[in-house]
């Protein structure tokens, strides 16, 4: 027997993400502007000018709170 999804019925509404799920993505996101910001500070001038950053565009990137 061949299965195959039947489009002509909407797909049901997903739910609502909860607060943990959320919460728990919000602290990923934070984790990884910590640990992205660690190895952009990490960089001398030849691999910035490799990645096409600035000095400038790096020490304004560092100097923001790991939230935003």
């Amino acid at each position: 027997m061949e299965r195959t999804l039947d489009h002509t019925q909407p797909l049901p509404p997903q739910p609502h993400p909860s607060f943990w799920f959320r919460l728990h993505a919000r602290l990923l996101y934070w984790r990884r502007n910590l640990r992205t910001r660690g190895q952009l500070a990490r960089l001398d001038a030849r691999q910035l000018s490799d990645s096409g950053i600035s000095e400038a565009q790096r020490q304004a990137e560092l100097d923001k709170p790991f939230w935003r």
